[in-house]
């Protein structure tokens, strides 16, 4: 879950342009050339000038009345667009509200009792409970982003209750989870809580983890874990 922090691009200079027309001043493209406004234009004539002599009236003619135009078709409505159907999930993946999606690797805690993070970033170590276990919890964890690239589970930082969580097991049964308690801890805090979150009692859960907040190095990485838990929809 640890990774390095995500430096964010610099701003261009055409959001910079966009910025100063927002508070109501100008900006120009560099390189944009502007064109000169054209002199106004006089009604009236220059003092002392002689107006020209208004052109003899034209004798009348006779016209004939233009046929009228042939009534058309109404145009045709167009037909509404479809939304795009959602890509199909594999087998063995978890798939988050926003489309991140990592692929499940089973595994078991550590010698020191501490979950082991996947060796990928597309990848969700699983600990714990079976989906179709009556109790406990499944757990998942992800990295929020590793070596300057973002993860699938950099989504937890923008989950919210209600969002929608669906996992398909490697046998391609798909399970459906409703995100319940969104939780923010300091690497201190969790192991207090680890039981009520991570413990394989009580009612049925998925429990979904990564890291982030505040960049601290050494052995934890982030200062935080972001912890979303999701109960069956």
């Amino acid at each position: 879950m640890r990774g390095r922090p995500v430096v964010a691009a610099g701003v261009s200079a055409l959001a910079l342009a966009a910025v100063a027309a927002l508070f109501g001043g100008t900006a120009a493209v560099p390189g944009t050339p502007v064109a000169a406004p054209a002199p106004p234009v006089s009604a009236a004539g220059a003092a002392g000038a002689a107006l020209p002599a208004a052109a003899p009236a034209a004798a009348p003619t006779t016209t004939t009345a233009p046929a009228a135009p042939k009534p058309s078709s109404p145009p045709k409505a167009a037909a509404p667009e479809r939304p795009a159907a959602p890509k199909s999930q594999a087998a063995g993946t978890v798939r988050l509200r926003g489309g991140g999606e990592a692929r499940l690797v089973r595994t078991e805690l550590g010698p020191d009792a501490t979950l082991p993070v996947p060796e990928s970033l597309r990848e969700a170590t699983w600990w714990g409970a079976d989906l179709a276990a009556d109790e406990g919890a499944t757990v998942l964890a992800g990295h929020v982003n590793w070596r300057g690239r973002t993860g699938p589970f950099a989504e937890l930082w923008d989950a919210r209750v209600g969002d929608h969580v669906s996992v398909v097991d490697p046998a391609g049964k798909n399970w459906s989870y409703q995100v319940s308690e969104v939780v923010t801890l300091g690497k201190d805090e969790l192991p207090a809580r680890a039981e009520a979150l991570f413990g394989q009692s009580g009612e049925h859960r998925l429990v979904l983890v990564t890291c982030g907040g505040r960049w601290v190095g050494g052995s934890d990485g982030y200062e935080s874990n972001r912890i979303v838990v999701a109960v069956p929809a």
